[in-house]
């Protein structure tokens, strides 16, 4: 009797998992742009700041005070550029892992693999391992939003984002990821 009553247990756990792991699937495959606000937690350094997503790979964001600081994608190359030092940063998207978050069908093609975290215990989370990347991506219990992520950047700091005011499937003026333009 009690190998039943486990068997059960286990059965109803795990089709419970994947009935709440396919409506995370189904809301974030809905999404084809999305504009939000962000904190982010650089080994205890943080900055802010707002960011639009046009999937897929594409991202602009601007830091609130630190050194009118832009992030952007045009889906190949990130360019990171500041006022700190008049310079920019150019890497390959595909070889950070910020390649891995903005890639939407990569990031649900691994939900599959879902395992409890109890580090996390407010969100449901997905490791990804790929390629020597380790990322977690945040997903929001209530309403299975994406609410953040978790890398490691090129120095092997641990980088912690976490999203805000999200708005969904906006209409994105594809000039703003034109890299061109933050090129000093």
């Amino acid at each position: 009797m009690k190998v039943y009553i486990f068997l059960f247990f286990f059965l109803f756990n795990n089709f419970a998992n994947a009935s709440i792991i396919s409506k995370i699937i189904n809301n974030f495959d809905s999404i084809e742009s999305m504009k939000f606000n962000f904190v982010q937690n650089i080994n205890g350094k943080i900055e802010k700041g707002e960011c639009i997503v046009s999937y897929p790979k594409k991202i602009f964001c601007k830091y609130i005070g630190f050194y009118n600081k832009i992030l952007v994608s045009n889906g190949k190359s990130l360019v990171i550029n500041s006022d700190k030092n008049n310079q920019y940063y150019r890497y390959p998207l595909d070889k950070t892992p910020l390649g891995l978050i903005l890639d939407k069908k990569f990031i649900i093609s691994k939900m599959y693999q879902f395992k409890k975290d109890s580090n996390y215990p407010f969100y449901y989370v997905f490791d990804l391992n790929y390629k020597n990347n380790s990322i977690k991506v945040f997903f929001n219990k209530n309403d299975l939003n994406l609410i953040g992520w978790e890398t490691k950047d090129v120095y092997q700091n641990v980088v912690q984002t976490f999203i805000s005011d999200i708005k969904k499937n906006i209409y994105v003026n594809n000039k703003i990821f034109n890299i061109q333009k933050y090129i000093n």
